[in-house]
């Protein structure tokens, strides 16, 4: 089952929060683990990496992550409003042409309210949260 829809199961937004920061505090803890054992392997891929843009045409742009695309969202007046998970997920559809889910963008959003760069309120249409600069 993809780690998505395992994360969506749970009704709560909060639980779906907890299950991703744990997941990556695990994912982050087991990179510290392999990296620090494997410098082999790493050099090993390093030079992978290396030979295979020497021999391809055009070198590949790599998409900015949720954390980076969230963070440059900061810094415009989009957070001047009032925006649901779901919305911000679009808005980084139309506008960065990337396709993050909703269970991605939660954390990120979660984290930024706990430093106090976004304020989580709930909305009293749907009683689903909305972020709004502080």
């Amino acid at each position: 089952m993809e780690i998505s829809e395992v994360v969506n199961s749970f009704r709560s937004e909060a639980v779906q929060v907890r299950v991703v920061e744990r997941l990556l505090d695990a994912m982050v803890e087991s990179e510290k683990t392999d990296n620090d054992g494997s410098e082999a392997l790493n050099k090993r891929a390093q030079k992978q990496r290396s030979d295979e843009s020497a021999y391809s045409p055009a070198r590949r742009v790599k998409k900015p992550g949720a954390t980076k695309v969230l963070n440059q969202l900061l810094s415009t007046d989009f957070f001047a409003t009032p925006h649901s998970i779901s919305a911000i997920a679009s808005y980084c559809q139309d506008n960065f042409d990337s396709d993050f889910k909703t269970s991605e963008l939660s954390g990120i959003l979660l984290k930024l309210a706990k430093e106090n760069k976004l304020r989580r309120e709930r909305s009293n249409e749907n009683n689903r949260f909305e972020y709004v600069r502080v």
